[in-house]
């Protein structure tokens, strides 16, 4: 499974970065590839075991990336754009983050994480030996918002603003901010003399889930002020005349959860009062995708991708623009399919687009295809994808997908829920849906309200009501798909990670006739302790359901346990701080009390994100636990 990155583009030379998953060293590969515009095969352009995020100078000259060598932490590196060895310009005992290129082609901005003396393996003076994490010292924590899954303790290691001097063979890097609040996504200024990035409201200095954007000089100073976000700030990007163009959701206090994330403008001023951003895009129907990457402005419009049924799709947006809505604006790639990643320059546009046969090609917008990665993949056989739409009993319209598996069938039927819930599934490709219908199973896949990508209303219909119209609307999907003559509605299973777990639990409690057995992974199952074992239960809970405690038991799976009588597979990571263990754990004390054929499945050293980014030998431990889960507890497979 080849997985391409980020593109990077200038002129003629265009770069992706190639990651795939290795069971035998039970690491990820990958390097940096060159894709010919022309259309021929893309060849390697880098050999180390794992490198990542290129980024090509504004001048053409260097490519800066990440290299990650012999299980060691990645590292900023840059090389010559027209080839030659790799030349490290980082050292750091936790890594480097992505290189963002100044406009003069000299600095490289990124974020670290900066470890305390003593800890994560360093020293705590010079000449001392590194203390294993057993004997660090205590610590003392005196914020809510310590820690973060698949992250860590934070206080001892926030992250931190650099610069390094690329053009300069012996610099070092600079510390920029320092480390007193965690900064992240710099941006140049089009003198390449400030660096603006974001970090907490106030720089941190009471819990906050409000995001503002500040500069800082290069030559070093205390941070600035510059956007004063009206929730929440990311990804600025600053253009020539001086304009921040900037993704950001709209909310006061911890209100913040299923809200739009829209494309935001405001001029960054040379002195004075901070400003505050203008909303260029829909609050209702324009959902901008943070993960695929900042917004890139190219002439008189800006481009983002945007979250739309399922789709993840690359649109335009004038740099005018007043609070636009989706329909009004340009549809460049991503059409029932996935723009994971895009980039720009002068009138070329490529774009990394996932489908339901491909983790991802690049392709040149308006143009071809230009790599064809998951041709070993396809070989395999892969199943297409039917998309299911309709009515929920309510009237309401519901949208899901249905995989199939080959044959006739009837094919016993895995109903699987997305996590989030503002997370939703989609047209790109889906590992998971794949694995279980090549095994002969029908995999129905809903986006029940509180999903993303269907309007802000549809996401919020759920807060203070988990547990309603989230259920109509999956069994609703459910229903369409076992209309389908391929599908045997007498042998069905449930399944789901995070809200996914939840939603299993409480669909093995409340329609338990339904489901011949449940696989509930990494789930939420008790909010009262949620709210203090999360990492953000110190809001999500009250966010999501009220801060009514009554309330809130009404909503935890855990609380109907003695509901569920169908076999039970309860399933986490022991290092989940999204979702703790002992949300598992007291789930499956409850269920086996109470006679259910309930087992517990523990993975060591694995956080919430397992199934996406966990060790290649643990994610195909778990596909094979899941199998023969299935095959215990659905009909016989023909």
């Amino acid at each position: 499974m080849n997985s391409p990155g980020t593109p990077t583009l200038c002129g003629d030379l265009l770069l992706v970065d190639l990651d795939r998953p290795d069971p035998d060293s039970d690491t990820y590969r990958g390097g940096l590839h060159r894709v010919p515009l022309d259309g021929g095969d893309p060849v390697p352009w880098t050999h180390g075991d794992h490198d990542a995020a290129p980024r090509i100078s504004p001048d053409g000259g260097l490519v800066a990336f990440l290299r990650a060598s012999a299980g060691r932490r990645p590292q900023l590196h840059v090389m010559p754009a027209d080839g030659g060895e790799s030349r490290a310009l980082t050292d750091l005992p936790l890594g480097a983050g992505a290189p963002v290129w100044s406009p003069d082609s000299r600095w490289i901005a990124f974020t670290a994480r900066v470890p305390e003396p003593g800890r994560y393996g360093t020293p705590a003076a010079e000449g001392e030996t590194a203390p294993g994490p057993e004997a660090e010292a205590p610590r003392h924590i005196t914020r809510l918002d310590y820690r973060v899954d698949d992250v860590g303790f934070l206080g001892d290691r926030r992250s931190r603003l650099f610069v390094v001097d690329a053009l300069d063979s012996a610099a070092e890097p600079v510390e920029l901010t320092d480390g007193t609040f965690s900064a992240s996504d710099p941006a140049w200024s089009p003198d390449s003399a400030l660096v603006v990035f974001a970090a907490p409201r106030d720089l941190g200095v009471a819990e906050t889930l409000h995001d503002d954007l500040y500069a800082v000089p290069v030559t070093g100073g205390a941070p600035r002020l510059v956007v004063r976000s009206a929730g929440d700030a990311a990804l600025p990007v600053v253009t020539a005349d001086g304009t921040i163009f900037y993704y950001g959701a709209e909310f006061t206090g911890i209100h913040s959860v299923a809200r739009n994330s829209g494309l935001w403008s405001a001029p960054l001023r040379a002195q004075g009062d901070p400003a505050t951003g203008t909303r260029l895009t829909d609050t209702e129907t324009v959902d901008c995708e943070k993960l695929s990457g900042a917004p890139v402005v190219t002439g008189d419009r800006v481009l983002v991708v945007v979250r739309n049924r399922g789709a993840l799709e690359l649109r335009a947006v004038p740099v005018g623009a007043d609070a636009a809505v989706l329909d009004s604006l340009q549809l460049l790639a991503g059409e029932r399919a996935s723009v994971r990643a895009f980039a720009a320059d002068g009138d070329r546009t490529v774009a990394v687009v996932s489908t339901p046969d491909s983790p991802g090609e690049v392709v040149l917008v308006g143009g071809d295809r230009l790599t064809d990665f998951a041709a070993p993949l396809r070989e395999t056989g892969l199943h297409a994808v039917r998309e299911l739409t309709g009515t929920a009993p309510d009237g309401y319209p519901v949208h899901g997908w249905v995989v199939l598996p080959e044959g006739e069938g009837p094919h016993p039927v895995v109903l699987a829920v997305h996590g989030g819930p503002f997370m939703y599934h989609g047209w790109g490709f889906f590992d998971e849906a794949q694995v279980y219908a090549s095994a002969g199973y029908a995999v129905v896949l809903p986006n029940p309200r509180g999903s993303a990508g269907y309007g802000q209303a549809h996401g919020q219909a759920v807060v203070e009501a988990f547990g309603t119209v989230d259920v109509t609307d999956v069994l609703a999907v459910l229903d369409l798909a076992l209309e389908l003559p391929e599908c045997d509605a007498d042998d069905v299973g449930v399944m789901g990670g995070s809200y996914g777990g939840f939603m299993t639990s409480w669909l093995a409690a409340h329609h338990g006739e339904r489901f011949r057995a449940a696989w509930s992974e990494r789930a939420v199952n008790a909010w009262d302790s949620f709210a203090g074992s999360s990492d953000i239960g110190w809001f999500f809970a009250d966010a999501y359901c009220g801060p009514d405690l009554e309330a809130q038991r009404a909503m935890s799976p855990l609380t109907h346990a003695e509901k569920i009588t169908v076999p039970f597979a309860v399933v986490h990571s022991e290092h989940d701080w999204r979702c703790p263990l002992e949300q598992a754990q007291r789930m499956f004390v409850a269920l086996r009390r109470n006679g259910v054929a309930a087992e517990l499945l523990l993975f060591p050293g694995e956080g919430h994100e397992l199934t996406r980014s966990g060790r290649p030998r643990h994610r195909q431990q778990r596909f094979d636990a899941v199998l023969d889960w299935w095959a215990r507890h659905l009909g016989p497979i023909a």
